[in-house]
């Protein structure tokens, strides 16, 4: 439970219909196995204590009493298990039958909730057997004990607030007006269905479907644990599809047919820091109107089971990636796009180094031109060769260039700024960040200068990765008149451009932009050595992979170091040790805080996933805010 994470698991059990003694003493075998795997939450199918598929036997006395008398060990079963665990059963109160998910932990039965829509149509009869259960709680007695029981009813961990449970019944999810819509508004971060939905042709990915997109509505967790082998099959089949989701994201999925448990980790923490930042989440919430049932679980570590992405800005099938990659490229050149045609310019200017960014920059810059019906002789390609400029990259430059159909130019900045070194008294020969800064403030003089003769506007290339940690020259290459690659990640850089060259169908172009990926990333500020690059980037700032993973989980999620640093070693365990990861941790927070003044003052570009750095769009934040808790947090990791 530590860091917000609590282990689910989806059940569904091996039953025989209307035998209340064979299913209950499986359903406490299934308890004591998920609690014994970690397990926190715990949930099985629909009326799995009778089975769903009894029919008129549920008007039967006999068979509603054992049913309670199967809760009770159920019940009793939990006096030593950490867990709260959710199972169906036909329940009578008042004279009227009720479908309810029983709620049970530490030896209690904490409530009883009712199923609200009951299906009356094709092959589902339950209206005749059901009654719609009652909105406002009300008390039942179970052998002495009083109950509430009732369809506004939350479950809460009292030593993990965050931790809100709200049940609903199979067809609940599947009306158009869900109980857990409202479950979720009133406060609950999971949300448990018990079903005993049967199997037909396609219904599997509408139902998987339906739980995923309810998670992401509701920025909750989702458990989903149906009737599989076991049930009657006189008309119908049930194939056990359980499914455990977060967000949008399907975490668990049991192979259909075959009674599986799946078990995995929701994190609640990221789903309640979702929600405070979604202003609009919590219009309509009536908290008011529901009971609170609490329960009690340790707080201890969980081991996570789920996969921890080390790359989240890249997806992973290359299917889903190449449609990311074509996105993102129309989003950027549209971009450029509406600026070129509102400013109405014919011409762009482009500092092109042979590096990653500058070449994404370019391929955008093309799009947009075509896009416009613009001659590309109007992009204006300036290579600018410097004291740290290698061979390799200038001749990738001057081919790429040649290659697009680009106005190629040339303009050696070395007479320029040896100039101005003698005029600021700078020593050649001390390459420190004067001597490194020059260079980059000469070449945006000339980009600049060039768009004001030409009538056209600089086109930015730094990226996202590189503003979050200030690597970039202050009104050197951080200015431009517009920066289209601003919110692009430098992990998906590479793609982008690896992209492109698959499908640009030019072979010349494609073996450029191969070279351009197989490059080192460098500023190329300090003389070559041997004809080689000698600054290499992640040298000198560190991965960029780890980077990005850092910034990905800090903004996304809000997530704090000592959690950041603990999905880091699980996401990179095999590819840097423990000490690089946490050398390069503390880097990042000391540069993301003391560069915010760079990102302060960003020109205008397109935003193009769920994270950007932008002062106008996702991050205002004072450029004089102190890191001093977040470096003492990730301080603390090194003492452990």
């Amino acid at each position: 439970m530590k860091d917000g994470y609590i282990k689910a698991a989806a059940v569904t059990p091996d039953i025989k219909v209307a035998d209340t003694k064979y299913n209950t003493k499986n359903i406490c075998k299934k308890i004591e196995e998920c609690s014994k795997n970690g397990a926190k939450i715990i949930v099985f199918p629909e009326l799995c204590i009778t089975g769903y598929s009894c029919g008129d036997l549920f008007l039967q006395e006999l068979l509603l009493r054992d049913a309670l008398k199967g809760l009770k060990k159920i019940a009793k079963c939990t006096e030593k298990t950490d867990a709260v665990v959710f199972v169906g059963l036909p329940f009578e109160y008042k004279g009227k039958l009720y479908n309810v998910a029983a709620a049970v932990s530490a030896g209690e039965i904490l409530g009883l909730v009712p199923k609200t829509y009951l299906p009356n149509y094709n092959e589902f009869y339950e209206a005749r057997h059901f009654t719609k259960g009652m909105e406002e709680t009300v008390y039942v007695d179970i052998e002495d004990e009083q109950v509430p029981m009732g369809s506004k009813m939350l479950f809460v961990c009292d030593k993990m607030r965050e931790l809100v449970i709200g049940a609903e019944i199979c067809e609940d999810l599947w009306a158009a007006g869900p109980p857990s819509i409202a479950h979720a508004l009133a406060g609950a971060t999971v949300m448990v269905n018990l079903s005993a939905s049967d199997e037909t042709t396609g219904k599997a990915a509408y139902r998987r479907e339906l739980v995923t997109g309810q998670s992401a509505r509701l920025l909750c967790g989702y458990i989903y644990a149906s009737a599989g082998n076991g049930e009657s099959t006189q008309d119908v089949v049930y194939s056990a599809h359980n499914l455990i989701a977060e967000n949008g994201t399907l975490l668990a999925e049991s192979k259909r047919f075959e009674n599986e448990t799946v078990y995995t980790e929701i994190d609640v923490q990221k789903l309640t820091e979702e929600r405070r930042r979604n202003t609009s989440f919590w219009a309509g919430g009536k908290e008011n109107e529901y009971e609170e049932v609490e329960f009690s679980l340790k707080i201890e570590e969980t081991t996570l089971t789920r996969f921890i992405d080390p790359a989240p800005f890249v997806p992973d099938r290359k299917e889903e990636r190449e449609k990311r990659c074509e996105e993102i490229l129309t989003i950027q050149a549209m971009g450029l796009y509406q600026r070129l045609k509102h400013t109405n310019s014919k011409c762009a200017v482009v500092g092109i180094s042979g590096g990653l960014d500058s070449t994404l920059a370019l391929l955008v810059t093309v799009r947009a031109f075509d896009r416009l019906g613009l001659d590309r002789s109007g992009i204006k390609a300036v290579t600018m060769p410097g004291f740290g400029t290698t061979d390799r990259t200038y001749l990738n430059a001057v081919n790429m260039i040649k290659c697009l159909g680009a106005d190629f130019r040339e303009i050696s900045i070395k007479d320029a700024v040896n100039v101005h070194f003698k005029d600021i008294g700078q020593d050649a020969s001390v390459h420190d960040v004067t001597y490194e800064n020059c260079q980059a403030r000469e070449r945006t003089q000339i980009l600049m200068d060039i768009a004001n003769k030409e009538n056209g506007m600089v086109i930015g290339t730094g990226d996202m990765s590189e503003l979050a940690l200030g690597w970039a020259t202050y009104n050197g290459d951080h200015m431009s008149m517009y920066g289209v690659n601003a919110s692009v990640p430098k992990t998906l850089v590479r793609h982008l451009v690896h992209y492109y060259a698959d499908t640009c169908g030019n072979e010349e172009l494609k073996k450029v932009l191969y070279d351009v990926l197989d490059t080192p990333v460098s500023p190329e500020l300090l003389p070559p050595e041997d004809g080689k690059i000698s600054q290499k980037t992640e040298d000198i700032v560190g991965p960029y992979e780890l980077h990005d993973f850092f910034l990905y989980y800090m903004l996304r999620f809000g997530y704090p170091p000592k959690k950041v640093y603990r999905l880091a070693l699980q996401a990179f365990e095999g590819r840097y040790e423990k000490d690089v990861i946490y050398k390069w941790l503390r880097n990042y927070y000391w540069r993301f805080f003391s560069q915010q003044f760079k990102r302060s003052c960003l020109p205008d570009g397109p935003k193009v996933g769920t994270i950007a750095v932008s002062p106008r769009g996702d991050l205002r934040m004072p450029s004089d805010a102190c890191g001093r808790i977040w470096l003492d947090e990730v301080e603390a990791l090194e003492e452990k």
